[in-house]
């Protein structure tokens, strides 16, 4: 969430920042929360001088009883005073219950670097990489090829679970797993630790992280109150949930594979087929905690990490810059990196990489130490390294021969085992 001073300082620079993201219902909002908040700050200094008579009353309490002196009147001001008292600090908690409501609903605001725009279309194409294949046959979409090659069986998912759950087989389970191989490995090796997080969140991990109360409907509530993970940031980023770090130890840098659950993807819109949308994926996430002067290097680092996977797997991308209205909720400054269907003849989005400043770490109270210095928020960073469904859309499409089998990219093929599906 957003600094409270910052809003009660600059609250036509919030209502900017919230309009330019098109978060127009966040506007009242503001309004609401300065007024609780002028409410809040107003109760807390009569709470203090409560209090501060209450101590100056139980003193002359005590020396009217020393010196051998009626009290009677004095207990029946103290009782009052305490009925006052407890009816203030009511009254105090529940203005506090309502700015902290209020503060969770206030989206992060864009860095100024990010251009203003209401959606994909304004999007800024920073960087391509790579050429899209031109074939001398008639390129096949990836669930084609799929089919014929026996290694996906959407059918029998469906049948199992529904549309959006396909089922793995043979060669495709074997690909999914060099995949998760090969993407751990490479960000190990560039001093990422490996986390293997739980797969349910509580609500209060969700609320750290932001889905919570924005995007709870997009989410698979299980029993007992907890989530299926939409993703392993959510999880990852609250390692450190409610922790005071040390200065030294940043940045924190993980990396994890899991299963993702969302109840949107695949429901609705054109061009779902396949892998576009599933409600569950495989992903390979980057989670990084940063110091604030480090996280928008850390946005660059991270978002070139995943490029030279795409490049490993020559596929060809394109990194955009995203504008102000197709940001998410928590996000300040975000890259998509999107992968060439051949035989789709569109871009495929593989890769989100995200700076949320200390939004996330303010609602998590994740904060770090510098000496003997006051703590202060980290800023935390995520980005897929990458993002299955799509990636194998791509390398099916992209790298298909004449004959209907796949080749394999070279970086790929000491974790398959072999240069080709079929």
């Amino acid at each position: 969430m957003l600094d409270l001073k910052k809003i009660r300082e600059n609250p036509e620079l919030v209502r900017e920042g919230i309009r330019k993201k098109q978060e127009h219902d966040a506007l009242p909002l503001v309004d609401e929360l300065l007024a609780v908040d002028r409410a809040h700050r107003q109760k807390k200094t009569e709470l203090d001088q409560l209090r501060a008579e209450q101590k100056r009353l139980s003193r002359e309490i005590g020396a009217r009883k020393s010196r051998g002196e009626a009290i009677d009147d004095l207990l029946a001001r103290a009782e009052d005073l305490k009925a006052r008292l407890e009816a203030l600090e009511a009254e105090t908690k529940s203005l506090e219950t309502r700015l902290s409501e209020l503060l969770s609903q206030i989206p992060n605001l864009p860095h100024p670097s990010v251009p203003e725009g209401r959606g994909p279309e304004d999007n800024v194409v920073v960087k391509t990489w790579g050429k899209a294949p031109r074939f001398d046959f008639p390129a096949k979409p990836h669930w084609v090829l799929a089919e014929t090659l026996g290694i996906i069986d959407f059918e029998r998912g469906a049948k199992i679970a529904g549309s959006g759950f396909p089922v793995f087989v043979g060669d495709g389970a074997r690909l999914v797993r060099a995949l998760v191989n090969f993407f751990i490995e490479y960000h190990v090796e560039r001093g990422f630790v490996e986390v293997r997080p739980p797969l349910l969140v509580r609500p209060e991990a969700a609320f750290g992280t932001g889905q919570l109360p924005d995007k709870e409907g997009l989410m698979y509530e299980v029993k007992g109150g907890y989530y299926l993970i939409p993703t392993s940031e959510v999880p990852v980023t609250n390692l450190h949930a409610g922790e005071i770090l040390d200065a030294s130890e940043l940045p924190k840098k993980y990396t994890s594979y899991t299963p993702n659950f969302r109840v949107e993807a695949g429901s609705y819109g054109k061009d779902v087929r396949g892998l576009n949308r599933l409600h569950q994926f495989d992903k390979v996430e980057m989670v990084v905690i940063s110091h604030p002067d480090a996280s928008y290097d850390w946005l660059e680092r991270l978002t070139r990490q995943a490029e030279e996977l795409l490049e490993r797997l020559e596929l060809p991308y394109r990194r955009l810059l995203m504008c102000t209205g197709d940001m998410g909720f928590t996000q300040a400054k975000k890259y998509d990196l999107e992968v060439y269907s051949a035989a789709q003849d569109r871009w495929l989005e593989v890769s989100s990489i995200s700076n949320m400043e200390d939004y996330q770490a303010r609602r998590m109270n994740l904060r770090f130490r510098e000496g003997k210095g006051k703590p202060r928020f980290a800023h935390t960073l995520n980005g897929s390294g990458l993002a299955f469904p799509r990636v194998i859309a791509a390398l099916l499409e992209n790298h298909q021969l004449p004959d209907g089998t796949v080749r394999l990219p070279e970086a790929l093929v000491p974790y398959f085992g072999k240069d080709h599906l079929g």
